[in-house]
């Protein structure tokens, strides 16, 4: 095993030589390193910690077919520095922590340019599925004391988004996911993914916006889809003598909001317990005030116990989420269809939206606003 102090005395003692190329000095009984290499030579740096680093890499970069010495791995903790580093062989691999973030910003492009995955090509999903593959295998370790039976660990509890999926968005929701556990065998969940598929093709003409999900402490999670659709998308329907087939903008908006009790198999696997849907931060007129009230909401978990009780064949399902990769920023979540949901955190906040401040008027209080401001800017 190669010292790094041992490799800082080396460099300080090489580091002013005319032979030093780049960070490493090559004796004749090496072979001659290409004069494009050459060209690219740096300034001798001071012997830090990081330095040291980089004269290893540089070195394993260079000599790795003729310094078979060299162990595959160099690892040593600095004197000023209690950190442990390990260095390996592949050129490549300059840090755990870089190649993590690279791989994280490759994910988010391809989720940023596809909407969130939703218009990804079979190529591109696959793409994403490797990479995540790849930062599921380097996942954090953490403390697997912390939470509990009846308690989350720390670092799941906030409020997340989420920024992609490989399959439909609204399949994160505990709805739907309970829907899919109470499939039995593979025809069955083929026949239900088509229906999914049939779902969303069904409400084409609508808009999915943010879609969260809000994880307590005390082992509640809140899914939060929010939606919106033309309230008049074609004016010739109704009036036909208008030639103009487009719309007014004019929109029908709100958010489905589904809640479950987090029952944890381990602190990385939970099996939820579906409990309510409701429709929440509805403008449409008149409607509003019947949507927030508590009794139109879809209460699951007494239907499922009045089916558990009369109905002998029945079980309450209860679908299983693996969390396979979390870090401070980012969650990665599967089904028991290995579908991914990948999400980020917004913040460490456990209460759920508050959409009472939408306003039930189709959008037309933010329209004229927007027009004031744009247009006749009359302020009073």
């Amino acid at each position: 095993m190669v010292s790094f102090h041992a490799a800082a005395a080396l460099l300080a003692a090489t580091s002013a030589m005319p032979t030093c190329i780049g960070f490493t000095t090559w004796s004749s009984s090496f072979p001659a390193v290409p004069s494009a290499t050459r060209s690219k030579a740096v300034r001798p740096l001071h012997a830090t910690e990081a330095f040291q680093r980089s004269l290893l890499e540089a070195q394993l970069s260079y000599s790795h077919d003729f310094a078979p010495s060299i162990d595959e791995h160099v690892s040593s903790a600095s004197s000023d520095n209690e950190d442990h580093l390990q260095i390996t062989t592949d050129s490549s691999a300059v840090t755990l922590a870089d190649n993590i973030a690279s791989i994280q910003n490759s994910i988010l492009r391809i989720a940023a340019s596809t909407d969130r995955g939703q218009n990804a090509k079979t190529s591109q999903k696959e793409r994403v599925s490797n990479l995540i593959a790849s930062l599921e295998s380097n996942a954090p370790k953490h403390d697997s004391e912390e939470g509990s039976s009846t308690t989350i660990p720390s670092y799941l509890v906030g409020t997340w988004e989420l920024l992609y999926s490989n399959t439909q968005l609204f399949r994160s929701s505990p709805f739907f996911l309970a829907g899919r556990s109470t499939c039995k065998t593979p025809e069955q969940a083929a026949q239900y993914n088509w229906f999914c598929n049939m779902h969303r093709a069904a409400l084409a003409i609508s808009t999915i916006g943010d879609v969260r999900q809000v994880i307590t402490k005390d082992g509640r999670l809140v899914n939060e889809f929010e939606v919106r659709a033309g309230a008049i998308p074609f004016l010739s329907y109704f009036v036909p003598s208008l030639r103009y087939s487009g719309g007014l903008p004019f929109t029908i908006d709100g958010a489905i909001v589904s809640s479950a009790d987090i029952m944890p198999k381990t602190t990385m696997e939970w099996e939820l317990y579906m409990d309510t849907v409701e429709i929440k931060g509805s403008n449409i007129p008149i409607l509003r005030n019947l949507l927030d009230s508590e009794n139109v909401a879809l209460k699951s978990r007494d239907l499922s116990q009045l089916l558990e009780e009369n109905v002998d064949s029945y079980q309450v399902p209860k679908p299983v989420l693996r969390t396979t990769y979390v870090d401070s920023d980012m969650r990665i979540v599967r089904d028991e269809d290995d579908n991914i949901f990948l999400y980020s955190k917004v913040s460490s906040s456990e209460e759920p939206t508050d959409y009472s401040g939408v306003l039930a008027d189709f959008g037309v209080a933010s329209l004229l606003e927007g027009f004031n401001d744009a247009i006749t800017k009359i302020y009073l």
